[in-house]
């Protein structure tokens, strides 16, 4: 297991290596419905589409980019999904329908996440670390940039500029203003 252990007792795994245990996948749907803003489902296939978009196809497609914070006695804290393929430029993204506004951008930052942490971790810098931890692997694979897609005004625009990524555009989406961040990886 590569793991890098923290003061705190807490270590950043890669999902890869306890995706069989049987408690990670329930902690991480717990975490994922939890953190997320979209509350309520009309049917359970809407709900499940919802999770496969937004985590399922991460943990399938890219397992060796995803990875879980630790508490003790593998307690799942939190966890980061991501992909190097520009999803601007790959078919499977073609369902998130604002990536075609942002193709120019993606070119320079094509590697993308989501990071989401139990409500009890937040504030550990446990985020800070799987954001690190993501951004070296996609260094290591190429990437020449990440970006993430949040609600403009969001609190976790902060969050991502405290970690180097800086405000690329806002961009009216649904009735509402998203923006896009980005970091550079190279140079």
């Amino acid at each position: 297991m590569s793991d890098s252990p923290s003061p705190r007792g807490f270590a950043i795994v890669r999902y890869a290596d306890l995706a069989a245990a049987a408690h990670v996948h329930a902690a991480l749907d717990a975490i994922f419905f939890e953190a997320s803003s979209t509350k309520a489902f009309v049917t359970p296939a809407e709900r499940s589409a919802f999770r496969e978009r937004w985590l399922g196809r991460y943990l399938r497609l890219d397992p060796g980019l995803a990875f879980l914070a630790l508490a003790p006695a593998d307690r799942v804290a939190g966890y980061l999904v991501g992909c190097c393929d520009d999803p601007a430029r790959t078919p499977r993204f073609d369902d998130v329908g604002y990536f075609h506004l942002l193709a120019d951008l993606t070119v320079a930052y094509p590697a993308h996440l989501h990071v989401n942490l139990a409500p009890e971790f937040r504030g550990s810098g446990l985020g800070g670390r799987l954001v690190e931890t993501f951004l070296a692997s996609a260094r290591d694979r190429g990437a020449p940039g990440a970006h993430v897609v949040t609600s403009h005004g969001a609190r976790n625009v902060g969050f991502y500029e405290r970690h180097g990524f800086r405000r690329l555009r806002v961009f009216p989406w649904n009735g509402r203003d998203l923006v896009m961040l980005g970091r550079a990886l190279s140079g």
